[in-house]
């Protein structure tokens, strides 16, 4: 295999990709009033060398905003704001994701409009606080247990922001099934005790995520669809068992007779998580049979690696695109990287957002 495979195209489903490289989601808080405004198109355009980008996290109910400046996707507003991202990508030549994440019992009613709620599988709340704007952090409230009505109203709720998200111009959706979020907290017993269909067995703990991607794959078509998961993944308080390679494996199983187009594993070793074991990574590839994407602390050569040993067809890349805009042009010419400034990652306004050199 080439030594610049990454930078080969590729064909995603129906989507034909300039290169290997995927901008990876970020949550950066930038978008006031849940909006992405003019500010969030030029970060995107900014960074659009990457053959896929996936959006921050963004919420596909007022349920899901649960932190400070998130955006949404659940109305005409976003759709037209969106919109402005969606073309601005798309001029530089760049495809475009949203990634729809329900924040779940990691929120705060500050951070909610009002009459939203914050819920959970489980009345079990998330250990430590949650930033608001409105009197700093604040410690977790604990969730509401969702009803069998309130889960069958947030599985529409994802099926309806991807059918908005195809009117915003995105050529696909991620459904985020990681990182301790709504669809990972039905995934990890730390944040499902529940003992219906919802919760117990592995069968039953993968079902919302099944049937959320069924749901949202009915609607704009499997082509179209992906989702992120994190094994072994210990944000937001969650906890790897016993059957977490059963969990994995049975749900990468579920995936591929939906026909998902791609899945996103995440392995946060290189950010103190505990590492993703090769038997269930290559598990997870197995079953699902599909396209996958690798992410978790990746360099080029570590890239160029893991697309030669086909660990994966996809490489994402995160806080690098944070403050190297052009990191296609510099990992291909070996140009060293700009750190990002930690301290500014979900500040308001440009400064440690559109304010990197493009060069």
């Amino acid at each position: 295999m080439s030594s610049q495979v990454l930078y080969s195209s590729f064909q995603l489903g129906p989507t034909q990709l300039k290169n290997r490289v995927v901008m990876a989601p970020m949550t950066r808080s930038r978008s006031t009033g849940n909006v992405p405004g003019e500010m969030v198109a030029r970060y995107y355009a900014q960074r659009s060398e990457a053959g896929l980008i996936i959006t921050e996290g963004t919420a596909p109910s007022p349920n899901g905003l649960g932190y400070a400046r998130i955006p949404g996707l659940f109305n005409s507003e976003h759709v037209k704001a969106w919109k402005g991202v969606t073309d601005a990508v798309h001029k530089e030549g760049s495809k475009i994701f949203v990634q729809l994440m329900h924040t779940g019992r990691v929120g705060h009613p500050l951070n909610l409009p009002a009459g939203a709620r914050v819920l959970g599988p489980s009345a079990v709340a998330l250990k430590g606080e949650m930033y608001t704007d409105a009197q700093g952090p604040q410690p977790h409230p604990t969730p509401e247990m969702m009803t069998e009505a309130d889960i069958l109203a947030a599985i529409e709720e994802f099926a309806r922001s991807a059918e908005l998200a195809l009117k915003a111009g995105f050529d696909g959706v991620e459904l985020h099934g990681a990182n301790g979020y709504l669809i990972d907290q039905f995934l990890n017993a730390a944040s499902n005790t529940r003992r219906d269909t919802w919760g117990g067995s592995v069968e039953n703990r993968v079902r919302f995520a099944v049937e959320v991607a069924r749901a949202t794959a009915k609607r704009i078509g499997n082509e179209r669809v992906g989702m992120r998961l994190s094994p072994y993944g210990a944000f937001n308080g969650t906890i790897a068992d016993d059957a977490t390679p059963q969990l994995y494996a049975l749900l990468a199983s579920e995936l591929k007779q939906l026909g998902l187009v791609y899945v996103h594993i995440v392995d946060h070793a290189t950010m103190g998580a505990p590492a993703v074991p090769v038997d269930v990574k290559r598990s997870i590839q197995k079953e699902f049979g599909g396209t996958i994407i690798l992410s978790g602390g990746y360099d080029a050569a570590r890239a160029e690696a893991g697309l030669a040993e086909k660990h994966g067809e996809l490489v994402a890349f995160g806080r690098p695109f944070i403050s190297n805009p052009r990191l296609v042009s510099k990992m291909r010419s070996g140009t060293p990287l700009v750190p990002p400034d930690m301290t500014r990652l979900y500040t308001p306004g440009e400064s440690g957002y559109t304010d990197y050199p493009v060069a």
